[in-house]
């Protein structure tokens, strides 16, 4: 699992762990029922205290993201992320608007750029690259 914090950030370290495992889940990246690294291991990987990754594992708890099995650790509920399909509609959503905007400072309108994305969905499904 690759997680990075920073201090340039101007987010609390916690905050910015939970945002990345959200995403994560949200990706796909983190399947449901995965363990994520006990709260010490991924302290020491980060660098930061262990209580902030603790309180980055209850926040995700409290949300639905993460459950934790006592003795055992803390998985990706098995019932998914109630927050997952949002995220992942967040993030589409993002990465659209930079779309968007890079395609308008190159002169292109929106027709172009969606017969540009049904070409490029063609190859990648031709490829097998379609969930």
């Amino acid at each position: 699992m690759q997680i990075h914090v920073s201090d340039s950030d101007g987010t609390p370290f916690y905050q910015q762990v939970v945002t990345q495992i959200k995403f994560l889940v949200a990706s796909g990246r983190l399947e449901e029922g995965e363990q994520l690294p006990p709260v010490r291991k991924l302290a020491e990987q980060l660098l930061i205290n262990p209580n902030t990754v603790a309180r980055a594992y209850r926040e995700l708890e409290a949300e639905g993201v993460v459950a934790s099995r006592r003795g055992a650790g803390v998985f990706v509920s098995n019932a998914g992320s109630p927050l997952s399909r949002k995220e992942k509609t967040r993030i589409l959503g993002e990465r659209i608007d930079a779309l968007l905007a890079e395609s308008q400072q190159l002169g292109f309108d929106l027709e172009s750029v969606v017969k540009l994305l049904r070409q490029h969905n063609s190859k990648f499904e031709s490829k097998g690259g379609a969930r």
